[in-house]
């Protein structure tokens, strides 16, 4: 493919709970074939799952708490201590008991009783493979200029966001293999955007609609980039972005 100057990574999160919100890093390190540490690490059953720790499988987002659906998750702010493995959530900045909080407060919000779910190893992810999500903010510039209004970048829920790619440049990436500071990932696949990307993640209220916008105007509703970690390694804010050659490889 064409030759493109490397981009830039402007952010780093990792989101510990699925659905709730992200925590900004500066540096990560990455292992291959995994997620980034964390990520996703915890689901909140949204009724009988079937999930099984002792024998853990992909299931779809269907099953738990999910922006797509629930927009008032937004408004929750969840954090994961690596040290203590333990996980807190806040409400308006008060803690609360997780599974107690859901029951008591949302009850007539979810299909039944609330579970917190995690494995060790698992990641609650939209897909089967354990990915890195890219975002490319000349996209969003893209997209914004569609709707006429600013787009808040964390609507997109990405890992890595990205500066100094043109618009869109991340599409044709598909199998290509990128340099991130000290790791190399894959290109798998674009990523189709649900209705998550309508919830503005400050006001936790649905207020556009991006993926229709995308079919209408772009024939599709992807939006962003997943990749497979093959090299491990740190990256962190500040990194270089490099499509890697194949005489290189």
């Amino acid at each position: 493919m064409t030759q493109t100057p490397p981009a830039e990574i402007t952010g780093l999160y990792r989101y510990p709970v699925k659905g709730l919100t992200p925590e900004p890093l500066q540096t990560v390190g990455l292992n291959p074939g995994q997620t980034l540490p964390s990520d996703r690490r915890y689901a909140i059953e949204n009724g009988p799952s079937g999930f099984d720790p002792a024998a853990p499988a992909w299931l779809s987002k269907a099953h738990f708490l999910m922006l797509m659906r629930d927009e008032w998750l937004a408004g929750l702010q969840a954090r994961f201590d690596d040290a203590t493995t333990v996980l807190t959530l806040r409400d308006n900045g008060a803690v609360a008991a997780i599974e107690r909080y859901f029951a008591g407060r949302h009850a007539t919000r979810i299909k039944g009783p609330p579970k917190v779910l995690t494995c060790p190893g698992h990641s609650f992810s939209d897909v089967a493979p354990k990915v890195v999500s890219i975002i490319n903010l000349a996209s969003l510039a893209a997209i914004e200029t569609m709707v006429g209004f600013p787009v808040h970048p964390l609507r997109f829920r990405a890992n890595v966001y990205v500066r100094g790619w043109p618009a869109w440049y991340e599409a044709g990436l598909v199998g290509e293999t990128l340099a991130i500071g000290g790791a190399r990932l894959k290109v798998i696949k674009r990523t189709g955007r649900c209705a998550a990307v309508n919830v503005d993640p400050d006001l936790a209220v649905r207020d556009m609609d991006i993926p229709k916008m995308l079919m209408r105007r772009l024939g599709h509703n992807e939006c962003g980039i997943y990749a497979e970690v093959i090299d491990g390694g740190k990256i962190a804010v500040g990194d270089t972005v490099a499509v890697v050659q194949p005489a290189l490889l």
